[in-house]
């Protein structure tokens, strides 16, 4: 059985924070709402683009009208802006890499909509992964542990005592305990390390390179 990482994207392998809240609030001031500061986008995102919207939305206008509306304006600026400020974290590509060489097997799950997730995946990471699964219809979103299932049917893969998964946020250490693995928290992403440490992961590092020292 080979040994697996599974990688969460935003936060994770890509600082994409700034591109998403500049979509985001392209798409709040096409409809005349007010915007959010860069900064408290970290605190809106990990569950993908319609919650995003929701929570960038008004209090008065969290609808699941408003959310479908702006989602239609959000996603083609996102798909062609979704490359302007986003940029992998340091040291990543080189563990990547390094993980490869060890014989890893390497999957993402993520929370963003599939054509965003290939499209950053294949600019930046070209013939990294051997699965990339983003949302998609009918399939839960993280934390529900379906995607885990889902990528490791790709890769013809059975659950075993080898898999890992590695993420920033709450709803990554949510989603790799309720698929009973392993979980390595890295502090660099969207979360902060309060929030990590409540969940009790497995490992916390602040470093990519520190990954290779537990894979």
């Amino acid at each position: 059985m080979n040994k697996i990482a599974i990688f969460d994207l935003d936060g994770t392998l890509l600082n994409t924070i700034q591109d998403l809240a500049h979509a985001c609030n392209y798409a709040l001031d096409y409809f005349n709402l007010p915007t959010h500061p860069i900064s408290l986008y970290p605190q809106l995102v990990g569950n993908g683009i319609n919650k995003l919207i929701e929570r960038a939305l008004p209090q008065n206008q969290k609808t699941q009208e408003n959310i479908l509306k702006l989602r239609q304006v959000f996603i083609p600026y996102y798909n062609t802006h979704n490359m302007v400020f986003t940029k992998p974290y340091d040291h990543i590509t080189q563990t990547l890499l390094q993980l490869k060489q060890k014989q890893y097997l390497l999957a993402v799950a993520s929370n963003k909509y599939q054509d965003a997730t290939n499209a950053l995946i294949n600019h930046f990471f070209p013939n990294t992964f051997q699965a990339v699964l983003g949302e998609r219809d009918n399939s839960p979103r993280k934390p529900n542990p379906q995607i885990i299932y889902d990528i490791l049917t790709q890769l013809h893969q059975p659950k075993h005592n080898n898999i890992f998964y590695i993420g920033d946020s709450d709803t990554d250490i949510l989603t790799a305990h309720n698929a009973s693995l392993p979980v390595i928290a890295c502090t660099w992403g969207f979360c902060n390390l309060q929030t990590l440490q409540q969940l009790k992961p497995e490992f916390i590092i602040n470093s990519p390179q520190e990954i290779l020292n537990i894979l």
